[in-house]
């Protein structure tokens, strides 16, 4: 928007043009699905609800993984304008300057540490701020560098489910520590899938972040394919470990198959089609897997 458009709007409009810049700044559809995995983490450990407690935990989560996408718009800034899928950001359109992104992350961040250490605990401070330190200062850079930025940026990934654990119990334990599990290893076909699709996009910029040094070829869709098995492996260790019954069983077992069909059939066609269709079934994974093992708690 230029200044002369944004003259002629009226306050109420370009609030709601400043709010929807925030969003998009934020990520606030990927930032609610992060969200999402904290709740359940917190639901699963919960013998009773703190409603409270239940709104710091999303309120924390909103800030500290807004900012941590915030700070990654920055520093890609100007690699954004390269792309077609991110150079409508408010960054890259000067919606947004670089102060004032750097003054909403900063304090977002400030802010959502603040709320976990001290209206949770201080062991949930302590993983908001790991998973934005490795976000921001280990996954965002190395994603110009090599492919295995994306083994770095699921740590930080898998922290939500395990934060909203320990937020409700304040230690940490084996169920803490499958939850961590399951969403570590969802993020390699989630994420491979997105990059399968986004492969020429994410090259104007340097990117590289398929497995393979292919590309779009055999040999990713074959780890997509396997990482998706291991992702079903891992999803009924709950099962195995007497932490889920019967009805989480058979609901993840059919996850497992809405995830491991389209992977099949992208390694036999090696599609964007087929990619894109990874990418929804994995979207849909976790929230089917994180309630069925809550109701087969309660």
């Amino acid at each position: 928007m230029n200044l002369s458009s944004s003259r002629a709007l009226s306050i109420p409009q370009l609030l709601m043009v400043k709010i929807a810049d925030y969003a998009a700044f934020f990520k606030m559809r990927l930032t609610s699905l992060v969200v999402f995995s904290a709740i359940f983490g917190y639901l699963i450990a919960a013998e009773s609800v703190d409603w409270m407690s239940l709104i710091f935990l999303v309120l924390g989560g909103v800030l500290i993984t807004g900012a941590s996408n915030g700070f990654n718009q920055i520093i890609e800034k100007d690699l954004d304008k390269l792309m077609s899928r991110t150079n409508k950001r408010p960054l890259v359109t000067g919606r947004m300057s670089v102060i004032e992104a750097y003054w909403v992350a900063s304090t977002a961040a400030f802010l959502g540490i603040t709320i976990l250490w001290f209206m949770l605990n201080p062991l949930s401070g302590v993983l908001g701020a790991l998973a934005l330190f490795l976000y921001v200062a280990v996954y965002t850079p190395l994603k110009q560098i090599t492919p295995w930025a994306v083994f770095a940026g699921a740590f930080p990934g898998a922290i939500p489910p395990m934060l909203g654990y320990v937020a409700y119990s304040n230690s940490f334990g084996l169920e803490a520590g499958l939850l961590f599990a399951l969403q570590f290893m969802w993020q390699f076909p989630h994420f491979w899938a997105i990059a399968w699709k986004a492969d020429e996009d994410y090259a104007k910029a340097g990117f590289r972040l398929l497995p393979s040094k292919g590309g779009k070829d055999m040999t990713s869709a074959f780890l997509i394919l396997l990482y998706s098995l291991f992702l079903l492996l891992v999803s009924l260790l709950p099962f195995l470990f007497g932490l889920a019954g019967n009805v989480a069983l058979y609901v993840t077992l059919f996850a497992g198959l809405i995830m491991i069909w389209p992977s099949i059939r992208l390694f036999r066609l090696k599609t964007d089609k087929e990619a894109m269709k990874v990418m929804f079934a994995s979207f849909i994974y976790i929230p089917i897997v994180l309630i069925a093992w809550y109701l087969d708690k309660i």
